[in-house]
């Protein structure tokens, strides 16, 4: 078989995996709600099934590209969000808690959604890239982070459990804001899908700030552009700005808000008040629990991957073990936040609400240092 019959197949397990977990959300729902275990039972099969596919799509991409698919934001970004379908059966298998993957599925969803925003075509790999450390550096972090991570849906969950979010407190207030930001990236990739399916690529000429002649590509309407002779864009900016990035985000907060404005108003209630009877029958301190086990399991696998892998592969790539290159500030910043988050643990006995919020901000933290320090701040990792 081909390279490119393999990419196929890998891109086709991909979508049979998407689709068959985004299915699983209904019996998961279901079984949340019901007493019958049959709905937990076929919610777990189809999540397993599709861990397998997604799997599949992994190996064979991987063959197909003679390297560990990791290398660009779509492969990342896919295989963070397989690796949280992954995380959440290993706590299953632990707590046997089926509320938990209805909060963790979703999210995975998102960001391999997120993730398919990104070309998928195979390019080869720049030279720093070319070695073993690839897979062993980049696959732990991003199976450590996808484990970190579930604390912010057992998170979300306790303080779904315990906040009394009919009234407007700064903690349900905070709480809602969170879910709307869901929201926000759930209408950036539907936005950027519609374009990609009704628009061609508009390709803006313009002179950068270093006064060279650079490109911008647009995939979505340019809204927002650099100073251009071809008139594009509603509003021109300095060219000291990125406008394209600048672009992406705006069509992500007006779509994302404004699906948030519809689901407001045919719902009539906030998300949190939507979300609390699904948590009616949670264990609140079993969910902390479960908070504390992931961070307990995923702060060793982020330690070594994120920085001590790290530190080695950039010494064998550059010369030198430590940069202060952005995306080695923000690993560094995410280590200490987590070994923070477990001493005030042990040491301050901060349990319940607090670990929650810390377990949400973190979850921030991974998301910033994954998405925008690769995508906007410029780095030695701005190619992924």
């Amino acid at each position: 078989m081909s390279s490119e019959q393999l990419i196929n197949v890998s891109s086709n397990l991909l979508l049979s995996g998407f689709i068959l977990l985004l299915i699983a959300i209904v019996p998961l729902g279901l079984s949340v709600k019901s007493n019958k275990k049959v709905f937990g039972m076929v919610g777990m099969l189809l999540t397993y099934l599709s861990f397998l596919l997604q799997l599949g799509y992994f190996i064979t991409r991987w063959i197909a590209v003679d390297h560990a698919p990791v290398s660009n934001m779509f492969e990342f970004m896919t295989f963070f969000g397989i690796m949280r379908v992954g995380s959440f059966i290993l706590i299953y298998h632990m707590y046997k808690q089926v509320v938990v993957g209805l909060f963790v599925i979703p999210v995975s969803l998102i960001i391999i959604g997120y993730g398919s925003v990104f070309t998928n075509e195979v390019s080869p790999l720049v030279p720093s890239l070319k070695s073993n450390w690839l897979a062993v550096h980049v696959i732990t972090v991003a199976l450590s982070s996808a484990i970190l991570s579930l604390s912010f849906a057992t998170g979300i969950i306790y303080l779904l459990k315990v906040l009394d979010v009919t009234k407007k407190t700064l903690s349900s207030r905070a709480l809602e804001f969170v879910l709307y930001c869901l929201v926000v990236v759930v209408g950036f990739i539907g936005v950027s899908t519609v374009f990609s399916f009704t628009r061609e690529p508009l390709t803006v000429e313009y002179i950068d700030v270093q006064g060279k002649e650079s490109k911008a590509i647009y995939e979505m309407y340019p809204i927002i552009a650099n100073d251009n002779e071809q008139s594009a864009g509603l509003l021109m900016i300095s060219n000291k700005i990125d406008a394209l990035k600048l672009n992406s985000i705006v069509w992500a907060f007006a779509i994302g808000t404004l699906l948030y404005i519809i689901i407001r108003l045919l719902m009539r209630k906030s998300l949190c008040i939507l979300l609390k009877p699904l948590t009616k029958r949670v264990s609140a301190n079993l969910m902390d629990e479960i908070s504390y086990r992931a961070v307990v399991i995923g702060f060793p696998l982020f330690a070594m991957g994120g920085l001590l892998f790290a530190m080695i592969w950039a010494q064998l790539a550059w010369g030198r073990f430590w940069g202060w290159d952005p995306k080695e500030v923000w690993a560094l910043i995410t280590f200490l936040f987590y070994a923070a988050m477990l001493h005030l643990r042990l040491s301050k006995s901060w349990e319940g609400e607090k670990t929650a919020w810390m377990a949400i901000i973190g979850f921030g933290i991974i998301v910033f240092n994954q998405v925008f320090v690769n995508l906007v701040i410029a780095g030695l990792h701005s190619y992924a």
